[in-house]
């Protein structure tokens, strides 16, 4: 089992923040990123939005960063732990400009950039942006093959509906071969598809736990799969927030648990299917006891999960 290092105040969700993370810096975020790297963390993982309308900030919050930004910058602040998205909103952006930006940063990190890409779900967001809400999906697929066309052809050419481009050259190249891990995130029968024809990974986030390996035999039964390793991630608290952020009561996944409750459902998550997870911290007081209990984790409960 891979372990996530949830770093806070990327985000300020009601449902699963404290109040002190607010005020968390991002010199902070860069320490606490450092001992995550120096403790053996595997992934940091970094959610994206960029504008969040006001009707939705009561339970969205207003505060996301620019994920492959983020990305770019941690990588740059440690030497070995993975730098990944939570996710990264495909549709918004070009898929030039995000295939270099992303390029970029796993050349200059020697090869530690994931991303996890999905649809999007918030009308407002893309309606801010001009982006037809009502087309993500489309717009997400042909986005997805064009960048994969410009990490792993030497003479990229694409003609699409939203994209296209002939006679151009693309470098640098990703470090990593064929191409940097893509991974998909969300639910829908859409999405899986995607993930099977595309990704390495997939990122639940609605899909309860005890759904999980039947989710899983669903993407590797698509004609899309051909047998590559395929990484499932759910974090032990990703359930206590539901649709459209709004907070679920589980008892499943309440911060605080022992630490014989924690192995024993990561082991059970694992069992499921689950390759990455990540551990919900309980209330503490600030950064201190953040990273206390964090390293808690990595040095007692990871020698424990199978």
């Amino acid at each position: 089992m891979q372990f996530v290092f949830p770093l806070p105040h990327m985000l300020r969700l009601p449902a699963m923040s404290q109040p002190w993370e607010a005020s968390v810096t991002g010199a902070d975020q860069t320490r606490m990123a450092r001992c995550a790297d120096a403790w053996g963390y595997d992934m940091i993982a970094v959610p994206e939005h960029f504008v969040i309308p006001t009707e939705h900030l009561e339970l969205s919050g207003p505060h996301y960063l620019q994920s492959t930004v983020a990305q770019a910058y941690l990588a740059g602040a440690t030497d070995r732990i993975r730098l990944n998205s939570c996710i990264t909103v495909l549709p918004l952006q070009h898929p030039i400009v995000l295939a270099k930006a992303l390029a970029t940063a796993d050349w200059m990190s020697g090869g530690r950039m994931m991303v996890t890409f999905g649809v999007g779900w918030l009308k407002g967001e893309f309606d801010a942006l001009g982006v037809p809400f009502r087309e993500r999906g489309r717009i997400a697929d042909e986005y997805l093959a064009a960048i994969v066309e410009l990490w792993t052809s030497d003479s990229p050419s694409f003609d699409g509906r939203y994209v296209s481009f002939d006679e151009i050259a693309f470098e640098p190249k990703p470090v990593q071969r064929p191409h940097l891990p893509i991974w998909i995130g969300g639910d829908a029968d859409a999405a899986l598809r995607r993930a099977a024809k595309y990704a390495s990974g997939w990122w639940s986030f609605l899909t309860p736990p005890e759904k999980i390996a039947e989710r899983v035999e669903f993407i590797k039964s698509q004609d899309g799969y051909d047998g590559r390793p395929f990484d499932v991630v759910h974090g032990l608290g990703t359930n206590r927030v539901g649709e459209g952020h709004v907070a679920q009561k589980d008892p499943h996944a309440r911060p605080g648990m022992s630490a014989a409750e924690i192995v024993d459902k990561l082991n059970w998550l694992g069992e499921q299917g689950v390759t990455v997870s990540a551990v919900p911290i309980p209330k503490v007081r600030g950064v201190e006891e953040y990273l206390d209990y964090a390293q808690w984790v990595i040095e007692e409960i990871r020698p424990q999960v199978r």
